[in-house]
């Protein structure tokens, strides 16, 4: 049974694009979907998010840890196979990223997931791949594959408890 979820954020929950200006890294391109999703996947599974990007990890740290509430941790691709097998069991683990590197991450989790946008020998490593790119509801698309395919429950959107929290809005009480 698979019990975390760890997110790489560039080129998953972003388009991957770098925008600069002259002052350097100045925005992130996140998708809209994904932290809906992600809303109904936290009461089964452990989420968390990793990024390699130093300049735009204020970015990625408004964000994901601000806005949406998760932890987010700076690891370099080449330690998230072990970064991973630190703190989790890897076996229960799911893994999604884009990178050229990301297969080495894979071969070391329970299950890989790639988006369609995902660098093309590294689709070729994951389990899965979406039909969606990084920043336009790759992550959503992951997360009802992996209830109905992973956790084995059919994806009814209207058997879901509402959240009280989606996106930056706040359910009032």
């Amino acid at each position: 049974m698979f019990k975390n979820f760890i997110f790489d954020v560039d080129g998953v929950f972003t388009d991957g694009k770098f925008h600069y200006s002259a002052e350097g890294k100045i925005v992130k391109v996140f998708g809209d979907a994904d932290n809906d999703a992600l809303s109904l996947l936290s009461s089964y599974m452990h989420i968390e998010m990793v990024t390699g990007d130093k300049r735009g990890f204020p970015i990625s740290q408004k964000r994901i840890q601000e806005d949406m509430g998760y932890p987010l941790s700076l690891v370099s691709t080449f330690e998230r196979a072990q970064w991973i097998s630190d703190k989790f069991d890897s076996n229960e683990t799911i893994y999604m990223g884009d990178g050229i590197y990301d297969p080495l991450v894979f071969r070391q989790v329970g299950y890989s997931i790639a988006p369609a946008n995902a660098f093309l020998h590294t689709k070729k490593y994951a389990n899965y791949v979406t039909f969606s790119k990084g920043g336009e509801g790759a992550v959503a698309e992951a997360i009802v594959y992996v209830f109905e395919n992973l956790l084995n429950m059919p994806f009814d959107i209207f058997s879901f408890p509402l959240p009280t929290k989606s996106g930056n809005w706040e359910k009032k009480l």
